[in-house]
């Protein structure tokens, strides 16, 4: 509830005033605030943790050049401009850039060589270091750090994480990578002229044995998520009301590159957000060579929670390098991560700040669940909408109650932003670095929870968009898995028994099901009783139970994919069920993709257009938790 809210149900009077010589009470000896609209800031701050400049500038009760003028009389200093800033000396600290940066400051020489220290919010923290205090704004400040220590935060956005746990090595190698693979395919390729017979059936078998496996994790998953009071996370204080505790500070980062088609869609968004305003703090990180992005986005006019952070140009041109620059910006405890597209629940935010309050301090990370709003598109945006409901009111919320370890989705992700540092943020050179993280998190003994708010993406329906998305993801997943097996022995002995097994489980299914789907649906002529090529090698019986094992896979998944739909927002999808048979072989052409692309470029982002979906403005689509068919703009 903001200020505007209390003038009509508070009375001021019951709150407490502000000290003599706060900056609440300089406001008001100028005028720039009335007396009763401080006193209604000081009752919004007992029920949230921030500043009064925060409540003040997000109610929008002042502007920020008041503010940092009656801090500067408050202190009897001065307030400096872009050129008053760029001519004072950098004073060293040993503080880190990133930290400096989080925290607004910027150690300086004054004019008359005494030490200074620029800040946009002084504190008692601030005036106890003893140098003197010159207010400039936040932007100018960060500005200044970033135009003096840009390559140590460039070379820091590409290497946070530390290189056993990284795949940036790879950049050296690809003569190594070129010749190990040819060494490989010219070892199989020989195989296959001397023994066809056996190559096949080596490779129908391992096709085999992974399509059993991939039916048992769907099978117990399904299962496990089918039991809503199953839970391996306890839940702390129960018994304590919400608003006994202040709510905290969440930075939101949404990575933006060439999204000029949906950038207007995605601030609408964010403003139907109910979390208080003046506890969030929205970071826009646009790439710097990103002109035109950054052109639509400056004749915006964002309200003081949002803003800009331009990511120098650099390679790998990544999202999980542009999320790693723009974590130094952040103001928050709690990190956010949400994409251009996201449409999430209004009271997202305030459902993860709460949840995070209960948990262990070892849960670390919250991954809400992705859908889609533009299922009515065409038939591929149906199937991506069914495999997406599957896969995240599903699979994920049942491997997460089975104990396993579970990839992340990219967006939807919340994290405690100490533990999320101590990780070292995202490898900025893979690409599926969502997947990569969770699996870290897992490793250092930390714990992801599934948790129900959801966040509405635009499906990717058109074929080879498609096929170029699914193949960087896949692509990532090689990465990921080849990555944490370097070393065997220390993966075990960090997740334990039962997360290695499964890890081994989800990964060597997964990517071997994409890959050798063709042997699977060769199949198909054995059930339509024609000549299959293991014939002369195995029984007609075997084959017949290979046959039974491959439909009784189908036939599962098209039960889970039924499960996952029947539900009011996406019931009218059931009939499009059983046409997911199509739909995979797409899969299987991504993975191929996604194999070359691993050997000769294993850093190239494929970037997904957004905004395909917004001809269809006027088209009713699904808004959860509305029964009056509301439309999404």
């Amino acid at each position: 509830m903001g200020i505007t809210e209390l003038r009509q149900l508070a009375t001021p009077g019951a709150a407490q005033s502000e000290a003599a010589d706060s900056i609440g009470a300089q406001l008001v000896r100028q005028g720039a605030i009335s007396r009763t609209d401080m006193v209604l800031a000081g009752m919004v701050r007992a029920h949230c943790d921030a500043s009064i400049d925060d409540i003040l500038k997000a109610e929008g009760l002042i502007e920020e050049s008041t503010l940092l003028a009656a801090h500067a009389a408050r202190l009897k200093t001065r307030c400096v401009d872009r050129e008053a800033v760029a001519a004072l000396a950098y004073r060293p600290t040993g503080a880190a850039p990133g930290d400096l940066l989080r925290r607004g400051l910027l150690p300086v020489q004054d004019r008359d060589g005494l030490p200074a220290i620029l800040t946009h919010a002084p504190g008692p923290a601030q005036q106890a270091d003893g140098a003197r205090l010159l207010i400039a704004p936040r932007a100018l400040i960060q500005d200044e750090i970033v135009t003096r220590h840009r390559t140590v935060l460039t070379h820091a956005a590409q290497a946070r994480v530390p290189t056993a746990e990284s795949c940036r090595t790879w950049g050296d190698t690809l003569h190594r990578r070129l010749g190990v693979t040819l060494a490989l395919l010219s070892v199989i390729a020989a195989l296959t002229l001397i023994f066809p017979a056996v190559v096949l059936s080596v490779v129908a078998l391992w096709a085999c044995v992974t399509l059993a496996i991939s039916i048992v994790l769907k099978l117990a998953a399904f299962v496990a998520s089918m039991n809503p009071d199953a839970s391996s996370l306890p839940v702390l204080s129960n018994d304590m009301p919400d608003d006994t505790v202040p709510l905290p500070k969440v930075s939101i980062i949404v990575p933006l590159f060439r999204e000029t088609e949906i950038v207007h869609h995605l601030i609408g968004r964010l403003q139907r957000l109910t979390y208080p305003k003046c506890l969030l703090d929205v970071v826009l990180v646009l790439e710097e060579e990103d002109a035109l992005t950054r052109r639509t986005l400056a004749q915006i006019d964002l309200p003081s929670w949002m803003r800009a952070v331009i990511a120098p140009d650099g390679q790998p041109r990544t999202k999980p390098r542009a999320m790693n620059y723009a974590l130094d910006f952040c103001a928050g405890d709690i990190i956010g991560i949400l994409d251009a597209e996201d449409a999430p629940d209004p009271d997202q935010i305030t459902a993860i700040a709460r949840r995070f309050q209960k948990v262990p301090e070892d849960v670390v990370c919250l991954q809400g669940v992705l859908d889609y709003y533009n299922p009515a598109q065409n038939w591929l945006a149906r199937c991506f909408t069914i495999e997406y409901a599957t896969w995240f009111r599903v699979m994920l919320p049942g491997m997460a109650r089975l104990g396993l370890a579970i990839p992340l989705g990219g967006t939807t992700l919340y994290f405690r932003r100490d533990a999320l540092e101590r990780l070292g943020g995202w490898d900025a050179h893979n690409v599926t670095e969502d997947a990569d993280l969770g699996f870290r998190l897992a490793r250092h003994g930390l714990r992801t929870e599934m948790i129900d708010t959801v966040t509405a993406e635009e499906a990717n329906c058109h074929v080879w968009p498609w096929v170029k998305q699914r193949s960087r993801w896949l692509k990532g997943y090689m990465t990921t898995y080849l990555v944490h097996m370097r070393k065997p022995g220390l993966l075990y002995k960090q997740l334990g028994a039962w997360k290695f097994w499964g890890f081994q489980a989800h990964f060597m299914a997964a990517l071997s099901q994409f890959i050798l789907a063709p042997i699977l649906w060769s199949f198909w002529l054995v059930l339509l009783g024609l000549f299959h090529p293991l014939d002369p090698l195995v029984p007609r019986s075997v084959l017949i139970t290979v046959c039974s094992l491959f439909l009784t896979a189908e036939i599962l998944c098209i039960l889970i994919h039924a499960a996952a739909v029947n539900r009011r927002e996406h019931f009218h999808l059931l009939p499009w069920v059983p046409t997911m048979i199509f739909y995979a072989p797409l899969g299987a052409i991504a993975a191929y993709k996604a194999l070359y692309e691993l050997v000769v470029k294993p850093f190239f982002w494929d970037k997904t257009t957004h905004g395909v979906s917004l001809p269809l403005r006027g088209r009713r689509r699904w808004k959860r938790g509305s029964d009056d068919g509301a439309y999404f703009p």
